[in-house]
């Protein structure tokens, strides 16, 4: 256990910085698994959409860094294009 006030207001901070950082992978990992799960063309565009704002906007936070939430929006967009019916 910490001796020093510094030192116990530092694990409280980590504590709670911890547990808001914990939300916002837990949403992107949810907005990311939505992708993945749409088999219609239409249905993949709007939660790809949706994914890539939540990406930006951890990126923006620094919770992701910016070229890994690059690398799963273009993998993302890559997955949704394959998904768009020849006639279209």
């Amino acid at each position: 256990m910490a001796h020093h006030k510094s030192a116990l207001k530092r694990m409280r901070q980590s504590r709670k910085l911890r547990l808001y950082n914990r939300q916002f992978k837990k949403a992107t990992k949810l907005a990311i698994r939505a992708v993945r799960e749409a088999t219609d063309f239409d249905v993949a565009v709007v939660k790809l959409s949706e994914a890539t704002k939540i990406l930006d906007r951890v990126a923006a936070k620094g919770i992701l860094h910016k070229n890994n939430a690059a690398n799963k929006k273009s993998k993302l967009a890559k997955f949704v294009s394959k998904l768009k019916p020849a006639s279209v």
